[in-house]
């Protein structure tokens, strides 16, 4: 099982168990060649090197530290064709998207980018809560204030680079992601984690045509500008597989098309889940790791059980998602406040996430990074090992109970519906 840096073997009962994972690619076999291609060969744009001549500055967006984007591999030939058309090297900008987590800087900023360019080029961290760093460009259709950073919107060439992955709320990471909530202010963030657009049914995994969130981000994107937008995808072993770069919507959809066959799992819910965050770097908070029983939702049983493993090294989260945890002792009475704006809280959105799974079932955790003591404050029940929390689940839901082990945690994407089970809102749009 995916869990911090190394993983977990974990012992199942065998004759109980299925376990979901991707289906088998074959890793592409020239990566640089791949990154080229792409970039050279884009999907409903303009090659990167013809858009970026006679551009006075470029800025490239790269993703946090909290998704394994191989940086190191797609960055090199962007920032060579930026240069090769003419941009001078001082005038590139490397901007980190955080959105609202926090900067990425020292020596996780190496690990992030490399040394080379960590070295050689202007690295710069997104801070969204700096209202003075970002640029009014008006409204969306729907209302939303779009307060993007101005370092971007000052870029005479944009950029931008993602991992597509299945996504709780988005449908898909990557995309119009980078731009929003990546470079977004806190006020834009207030209505794009708000409960009008969280709540709503197809605010969910895999779904992209009617999702909310996925049009209003796209929205911003689109008024925010991105002349070029590179998608990644990479298999079990964070091995490349797929490159999509081009248009920001176009590419995007290639490359979900592309991810969810090879990640969706059409399963039978079941009374037991074991899932994970997947592993380093996106398990180090509780914070993040709630995304794996969010992700498990459709694979487990109204009333059932999911045992999350994650190595939560950093602890909770940011100063105001652990005060958060902490002062929520009702999780109904927290959802509804969600709608009084005068309440909003930074990262309350992850907790809204874990208040949707609470609805459903209940969830067991296992991690080396949060004592027992402050876990069961975090609306979990803690274990002393995963095979400790299965003996108590099979005791809970009988000895014969059946059990999905999800080693990719939401890398994975189960769906229900099959032998008569209930349908969910139907995946479209990719």
């Amino acid at each position: 099982m995916r869990y911090g840096r190394d993983g977990r073997v974990v012992q199942f009962p065998d004759p109980n168990t299925t376990v979901l994972r991707m289906r088998p690619s074959v890793p592409v076999g020239d990566p640089d060649r791949a990154v080229a291609d792409a970039l050279q060969n884009p999907i409903g744009a303009r090659p990167l090197h013809e858009l970026a001549r006679g551009r006075d500055s470029a800025c490239v967006v790269i993703s946090d530290i909290t998704r394994p984007v191989p940086n190191r591999l797609i960055l090199p030939p962007i920032l060579q064709t930026l240069e090769s058309a003419g941009i001078r090297r001082d005038d590139i900008l490397i901007l980190i998207a955080t959105g609202i987590h926090r900067p990425n800087e020292g020596d996780e900023l190496v690990e992030l980018v490399g040394e080379e360019i960590a070295s050689a080029y202007r690295v710069e961290n997104h801070f969204s809560e700096d209202l003075a760093s970002h640029r009014d460009l008006g409204k969306t259709s729907n209302g939303t204030r779009v307060l993007i950073d101005e370092r971007y919107c000052a870029a005479d060439l944009k950029v931008t680079t993602a991992l597509i992955e299945p996504h709780l709320m988005a449908g898909y990471s990557g995309g119009r992601k980078a731009v929003c909530p990546g470079l977004a202010s806190i006020e834009t963030m207030k209505v794009m984690h708000g409960p009008g657009l969280l709540e709503h049914p197809s605010a969910s995994t895999g779904i992209l045509d009617g999702n909310p969130f996925h049009e209003e981000a796209l929205e911003i994107a689109r008024i925010a500008g991105v002349d070029f937008n590179l998608n990644v995808s990479l298999d079990e072993n964070r091995a490349l597989i797929g490159v999509f770069g081009g248009d920001i919507n176009e590419a995007h959809r290639a490359g979900c098309t592309f991810v969810e066959e090879r990640v969706r799992v059409d399963v039978e819910p079941a009374p037991i889940v074991v899932t994970t965050c997947a592993g380093h770097p996106l398990d180090q908070t509780f914070y993040q790791a709630i995304k794996g029983p969010v992700g498990a939702l459709d694979a487990v049983q109204e009333g059932g059980s999911i045992l999350l493993m994650s190595a939560c090294n950093e602890g909770i989260g940011s100063p105001p998602f652990e005060k958060l945890m902490h002062d929520t002792t009702d999780l109904t009475e927290f959802v509804e406040g969600l709608y009084d704006p005068a309440k909003f809280v930074i990262d309350q959105w992850q907790l809204e996430e874990l208040a949707k799974v609470a609805r459903k079932a209940s969830v067991y955790c296992f991690t080396d990074g949060i004592e027992d003591d402050v876990l069961k404050r975090l609306f979990v029940t803690p274990v002393a090992s995963p095979e400790d929390g299965i003996r108590r689940l099979l005791q809970h839901h009988g000895a014969d109970a059946r059990i999905l082990a999800i080693p990719e945690g939401p890398y994975v994407m189960p769906v229900a519906g099959v032998r008569g089970g209930p349908e969910p809102p139907e995946r479209t749009g990719v």
